[in-house]
């Protein structure tokens, strides 16, 4: 049984989230994202807190809560020049930072240097922050994944949706492309989302990123899909942020933008019987049964 069928959706229900993440991660990143929400087929956010642009997307969502969002929790920081670390001080979480303060670029950096003390009490302290801000999450999941570059702090992440009482990003695929094993690691009880879709390089590299993603949505298998995107303008912000990493650059962005605020492509999700659902609509629904 997937987990569609768990929700109560017959077993040939091909439901799907489409999901920005890194909003809050620039001004740029923020407008395509809310671009995407209100003129394209983008049905799911979240929200990086420790970023210095978090404040505008936040006002976003307080005033659209019509938009479902969650906390898009963040432990590492990629990018070459733009640098951003915890936000609780780096004095209470010593072993989430470099010698500079910031968070490790890599999720092997996390998992060599990390106490799973310190990741609770950072993931913790962004949620509060959302909260105290007024937001009102639907979900929690996970910049770059890292919560799963060990079991340690996997099984954190589990207990603060719990303790927040928030749905929670449970997949295969995000497990086996961090490296961890999900055969041990996801447990009786979990929510699993039956399978995630997120582009790769060698797709975007030979100019088919698009066409990847076409052939996601006529391709999708029936149960609960998530699709994960990086909605952002190629401009010169985008472009400094992701300066010497074309990998989820600026460029990659313009065409997620580009590809799912596309009418024809809309019209994909009706004519091979696709259903968006929302974090917001699955937490309803699992109350209820």
């Amino acid at each position: 049984m997937n987990s569609a069928q768990r929700l109560g959706f017959s077993e040939n229900a091909k439901l799907l989230i489409i999901h920005a993440d890194d909003a809050g991660l620039s001004h740029s990143e923020n407008m395509a994202t809310i671009q995407a929400l209100e003129n394209g087929f983008v049905n799911s956010y979240s929200i990086m807190v420790p970023c210095p642009w978090f404040y505008e997307m936040s006002i976003y969502a307080k005033n659209n809560p019509q938009y479902d969002y969650g906390v898009h929790l963040t432990l590492t920081c990629e990018w070459e020049n733009y640098r951003f670390g915890p936000v609780l001080p780096v004095s209470e979480v010593p072993s989430l930072v470099d010698e500079n303060g910031f968070f490790y670029k890599k999720r092997e950096k996390l998992r060599e240097n990390a106490s799973p003390e310190d990741v609770r009490k950072e993931l913790e302290a962004q949620i509060k922050k959302a909260i105290k801000f007024g937001l009102k999450p639907t979900h929690i999941d996970s910049h770059m994944y890292s919560v799963g570059s060990d079991p340690r702090f996997l099984n954190v992440y589990k207990e603060v949706g719990e303790k927040f009482d928030l749905p929670v990003l449970i997949n295969k695929q995000l497990m086996e492309m961090v490296g961890l094993d999900p055969v041990s690691n996801i447990k009786e009880g979990d929510f699993v989302v039956d399978t995630n879709y997120i582009g790769e390089f060698k797709y975007f590299e030979n100019g088919q990123l698009g066409n990847f993603y076409k052939e996601i949505i006529e391709n999708l298998t029936s149960g609960l899909n998530l699709l994960l995107i990086h909605p952002a303008f190629d401009d010169s912000e985008m472009q400094g942020v992701t300066v010497n990493h074309p990998n989820f650059g600026a460029e990659w962005r313009q065409i997620d933008f580009d590809f799912f605020t596309n009418e024809g492509n809309k019209a994909l999700l009706k004519e091979h019987n696709i259903e968006l659902i929302t974090w917001g609509e699955i937490y309803k629904i699992k109350k209820r049964l």
